[in-house]
């Protein structure tokens, strides 16, 4: 069960972030292009870290797809679901204490407690609508972004003594972060279940209101009602879709994501030129592009 989404048909996109990220800082330091073991087990950690996220949040959302196959919790239910996301973390938690650095290990479970208190944020939701973006930008953090952070932090430490690099290091994973899931929150609206591997639509079944949602409401206060009965009436669904598809929400996530994107490179461009710096550059405008 816990070997199930380890199939090498996901993007792998933190493991690439955080590789890259540890030349890059290497390059930065010593002009070294070698990565050590220890950077490279903290690419292995991240995906484990985020894999353990999916394998509970399907539990949480009773999801039945995910990557283009069958949730494990549909497979082989929800107990043992939450026991294989248990395993992974322990496994993930093991590989962490091998390395044996303590700054590094308080860096990635400071992660892991993020992503617990960025699922209770997801489970509420806030009534005044100013506070409704700060909150769901809160939510984005803790849920995604701080990983990709606090990894790319941690390879910094790893390969380089100044504070510096680590805060660069992890601004842009920050940054990149936040704009992955804000695409990810404009996909759910613009492409089909088959490009995406999971339903579309997703998250307002699940009762959500994500950027689009929250954008599109400026434009239509009526969805206000909809969006504090978390789209649990018959028909919230398809009007709350068909609202944000006539408003500009897409657009002006897709802006704040780009936002985002050129702050991650604006951070990045202060490490020393190598080719894994300008492929970290690449890579944020690859986040804005992505169609999956």
């Amino acid at each position: 069960m816990s070997e199930y989404y380890f199939d090498g048909k996901g993007k792998a996109f933190r493991p690439i972030i955080v590789a890259l990220m540890a030349r890059a800082c290497n390059i930065h330091h010593n002009n070294s292009r070698h990565v050590q073991a220890s950077q490279r087990t903290i690419a292995l950690i991240a995906e484990m870290i985020h894999t353990a996220s999916l394998v509970h949040d399907d539990v949480i959302d009773d999801a039945s797809s995910r990557r283009g196959k069958h949730t494990v919790n549909k497979i082989w239910g929800e107990k043992k679901a939450v026991l294989a996301g248990d395993l992974i973390l322990s496994a993930a938690s093991i590989a962490l204490a091998r390395i044996g650095n303590t700054t590094v290990i308080s860096i990635l479970t400071q992660v892991i407690e993020d992503l617990v208190r960025g699922e209770f944020l997801q489970l509420g939701s806030k009534e005044n609508e100013n506070e409704r973006f700060a909150h769901y930008l809160e939510k984005t953090f803790k849920k995604t972004a701080s990983l990709i952070a606090n990894s790319c932090k941690a390879v910094s430490v790893l390969g380089c003594p100044d504070p510096v690099v680590h805060e660069i290091a992890y601004q842009y994973g920050k940054n990149v972060g936040i704009a992955f899931q804000l695409i990810d929150d404009v996909l759910d609206f613009t492409s089909c279940s088959d490009q995406m591997g999971k339903p579309t639509s997703a998250d307002l079944k699940l009762g959500l209101a994500t950027g689009p949602v929250l954008f599109a409401c400026q434009q239509f206060p009526e969805m206000n009602a909809m969006i504090m009965r978390r789209f649990s009436l018959p028909g919230d669904v398809d009007r709350a879709r068909q609202y944000v598809l006539q408003s500009d929400g897409v657009q002006q996530t897709t802006y704040l994501a780009q936002q985002y994107c050129h702050e991650a490179i604006r951070e990045i461009s202060k490490l020393r030129p190598s080719p894994e710096r300008d492929a970290l550059i690449q890579l944020s405008e690859i986040v804005l592009t992505r169609e999956k």
